[in-house]
């Protein structure tokens, strides 16, 4: 037989149980599609929450390598570009000095292609003095190198070594004193020119390789960043149609409990009847 009682209900203690439930499941549902995420904190769930943590870990240390590669690139292009000028400034004094070759030249005319033999030597020395990216000139005689990381542990590293392409250095094989005021002195001039040619473009191969190489590690973090911030989303967020839903199944089932508490409520008050005349 049912026990009616004033003091307990275990009809009102269920629906409060209920509703309670309810409660709080449109508010995790009002959350979810207030912030757009399905997994916005631990609480939520703390194992996918922690995996999309370590996730955004790897997409900031990404960011770190692309800021390494787009720095490694820009200091490549412009010891490269310098390079390509260089190696046209060479073929211009080679025109200077062989014409300075010619057994039959005056000595007016040859000390005319001097001074702009001399003005092309001067421009390499200021290309090679200028062609520097933050602070890194591998084109110089500093023996400076260009190194980009290329993972997020910073263990991988890409490096283009120095290419001194200084007026009388390794490559650049004329000296800052060459002169074409003679016939002699234009024949050790040219020598020195196209060897000075050949190893200026090896060198542009060199930091041309690098390059390539600095731009495809770009382009795979690029796409390794975006895979894995789609992995995260796919993790923690939220899927606006279904918390819709669920949201508007939420209201009806808190707007049931409050009605079902209601009726367990009133029933306490069924008592009364029994003392009614």
């Amino acid at each position: 037989a049912m026990v009616l009682s004033v003091n307990t209900s275990d009809g009102v203690f269920s629906a409060l149980r209920n509703l309670t439930k309810s409660t709080s499941y449109l508010a995790k549902t009002n959350n979810e599609l207030s912030s757009g995420f399905k997994v916005g904190s631990a609480k939520d769930d703390a194992a996918t929450f922690s995996i999309a943590q370590q996730l955004r870990g790897e997409v900031h240390g990404l960011n770190a390598v692309k800021n390494s590669l787009d720095r490694a690139i820009s200091t490549a292009d412009v010891a490269s570009a310098a390079g390509e000028v260089i190696s046209a400034l060479l073929i211009e004094l080679k025109e200077k000095a062989v014409a300075a070759k010619d057994p039959g030249l005056d000595d007016t005319s040859r000390a005319a292609l001097n001074v702009d033999f001399a003005q092309l030597r001067d421009q390499i020395s200021n290309i090679v003095a200028t062609a520097s990216f933050g602070g890194t000139n591998i084109i110089n005689d500093s023996g400076a190198s260009i190194t980009a990381i290329t993972d997020t542990k910073g263990n991988g590293t890409i490096t283009v070594p120095s290419q001194d392409l200084s007026v009388g250095g390794p490559n650049v094989t004329v000296s800052d004193t060459q002169t074409i005021l003679t016939a002699a002195g234009a024949i050790a001039a040219v020598d020195a020119i196209e060897t000075s040619i050949a190893n200026v473009n090896s060198a542009l191969s060199e930091i041309g390789s690098g390059a390539d190489s600095f731009a495809s590690s770009r382009e795979f973090a690029d796409l390794l960043s975006d895979t894995t911030e789609v992995g995260i989303g796919n993790l923690v967020d939220s899927n606006i149609a279904s918390a819709r839903a669920n949201q508007i199944a939420g209201e009806l089932r808190q707007a049931l409990g409050i009605h079902t508490l209601s009726i367990a409520n009133g029933a306490k008050y069924s008592i009364l009847s029994l003392f009614r005349e």
